[in-house]
């Protein structure tokens, strides 16, 4: 049995907590809020104990945590779940600045703890699909990640937020690392960028553009990867992949495949790879590293779009 905590109870601290308590041999010991009715709510829903600081719960056995905390709040909570020896899933991004980030992943090898950073969009079906078509050919990535202003975050803008997801899969499908990397942003509606441009070029050649804004009525959340054999679109909402042929001169046309996926929700995959690598004493899917490498592109990013 797996004992887990979660400290964060909001939307995405909620999702942890669910996806815990619909898992085989894992074992909620607790949950953390300071907000009295978030706690109400939960013990309610899903009869798990509640604590209003990390301390209270950090007094009991577990073996896991994860952290869905602000972003703000990473390392500190963090350095505080790694002092008592307790394995970590930290949601993305890893921490505030990369300063932050080093600390966090340098104190997790020093005490042996496994820290895994929760870029989810990795275990979209769709993406996997994405990253098996894809070859040695890849010529451009473009990634369009979009939607309305969310009151609910508030001390990070749209390129710590949003951007890092993409900032993650360009690395994870190309393969690579950045050689370079620029952007140009916006603030309209709150005290952070909300709209962002963002362009680069991977060490292997590979060209990279993110689209991400916070001033959009829809969520739109699209990859279209260009290779000289394929063209491939993916939609990661509805997790519908599309690959298109060659352009061919002699009849002017091109075939089109779809392929089908079924679909899954990404976090209890997430999860459940997060788990399985604790049992096995196996590496975790995405590494403290390679949160610090997304940490790092962030501020060559606000370096030149300020």
């Amino acid at each position: 049995m797996t004992k887990v905590g979660v400290v964060g109870l909001g939307w995405m601290g909620r999702v942890h907590l669910r996806n815990y308590t619909e898992m085989a041999d894992v074992e909620v010991v607790g949950v953390v809020d300071v907000d009295p009715k978030a706690r109400e709510e939960v013990a309610a829903q899903f009869g798990v104990a509640t604590y209003a600081t990390l301390e209270e719960l950090l007094e009991h056995d577990l073996d896991a945590m994860s952290v869905c905390v602000p972003t703000s709040l990473h390392h500190e909570t963090g350095l505080k779940i790694i002092e008592k020896k307790i394995n970590l899933i930290i949601e993305k991004p890893l921490a505030a600045t990369a300063a932050e980030g080093e600390e966090l992943v340098k104190k997790a090898a020093d005490m042996g703890v496994a820290l895994m950073v929760g870029h989810v969009e990795r275990f979209n079906p769709a993406v996997e699909r994405v990253k098996e078509l894809i070859g040695d050919d890849v010529i451009s990535i473009q990634i369009e990640r979009v939607g309305p202003y969310p009151p609910r975050i508030q001390d990070v803008g749209v390129i710590k937020d949003l951007g890092s997801h993409d900032i993650d899969l360009i690395r994870y499908l190309t393969g690579s690392e950045y050689k370079s990397v620029y952007a140009v942003s916006s603030t309209t509606l709150g005290k952070h960028e909300d709209s962002a441009l963002i362009t680069a070029e991977m060490e292997n050649g590979v060209l990279a553009n993110i689209s991400t804004n916070w001033v959009t009525p829809y969520k739109g959340r699209k990859i279209n990867v260009a290779c000289e054999s394929k063209y491939i679109s993916a939609n990661l909402i509805t997790q519908e992949v599309k690959e298109y042929s060659a352009f061919s001169t002699y009849d002017k046309s091109y075939s089109v495949r779809e392929w089908p996926l079924m679909f899954r929700e990404p976090v209890k995959e997430e999860l459940k790879q997060f788990v399985t690598a604790l049992r096995n004493g196996t590496p975790v899917p995405i590494t403290g590293e390679d949160g610090l490498e997304v940490l790092k592109t962030f501020e060559r990013i606000f370096d030149c779009a300020n």
